[in-house]
């Protein structure tokens, strides 16, 4: 019996490469789960090894298979190319060259859904981890290994102990919080990890403040 491009290789993730399929289809999960879902449309540019080697290693697959919101483990990634059409995601991919200071497996998506229009870059940094950098212009650092809300809100007092006290009223600990602004009363984008998975009416809650542009949920991803 002869093995495929996609064939199981473990219980987490559909191979070959855990830094080119597993990887990269982790990269795809987290940014539909920030833009909110698949996207409407996807241009995704190819830095390095991710641009030379990843035909072979299945990359673009996988990429895809992210954003349809499948898991490193799915063997939908085979077919990942015909779901998309199926579900509407449009999607193109192009080599680009970020610098040499970029990591070799790196990767910057364009998408959209609905009104919302991002910017995300990202990497694989090896055995399937990953790590996203920039979203939108704000520096961060997500690696969804651990459940991790995204909000963008503006930058006003009290803004971060508002969403944490939230949190924290749910029993939930904080692992890790960072806030980057634009500028003093412009607006900040917060990541905050927590130790559990959040409940979906914390969520409606945040959303409802009048200074909460976006909120969204990366669930946990583990390798």
């Amino acid at each position: 019996m002869t093995t495929g491009l996609f064939d199981i290789l473990g219980p987490k993730m559909v191979g070959p490469s855990s830094s080119h399929t597993a990887g990269a289809c982790r990269l795809g999960y987290v940014v539909q789960a920030i833009i909110g879902g698949t996207p409407d449309t996807a241009r995704i540019g190819l830095h390095g090894s991710f641009a030379m080697t990843g035909e072979g290693h299945g990359t673009r697959k996988a990429i895809i298979g992210g954003l349809l919101g499948y898991r490193p483990d799915d063997v939908r990634l085979r077919d990942s190319f015909a779901r998309a059409d199926e579900a509407g995601l449009e999607y193109e991919f192009y080599e680009t060259d970020l610098g040499e200071e970029a990591h070799p497996n790196s990767v910057v998506f364009e998408v959209t859904r609905d009104a919302d229009r991002m910017t995300v870059h990202g990497c694989s940094i090896g055995g399937g981890r990953i790590r996203v950098q920039e979203i939108d212009g704000f520096p961060v650092d997500l690696k969804g290994t651990l459940p991790t809300i995204v909000v963008l809100a503006d930058d006003v007092p009290g803004t971060v102990s508002k969403i944490t006290g939230i949190i924290a009223e749910r029993g939930l600990n904080l692992a890790t919080v960072r806030v980057d602004r634009t500028g003093r009363g412009e607006r900040a984008l917060m990541t905050i990890e927590t130790d559990g998975e959040l409940p979906d009416d914390l969520f409606a809650n945040l959303h409802d403040r009048s200074w909460v542009h976006w909120i969204r949920n990366v669930h946990r991803l583990n390798v």
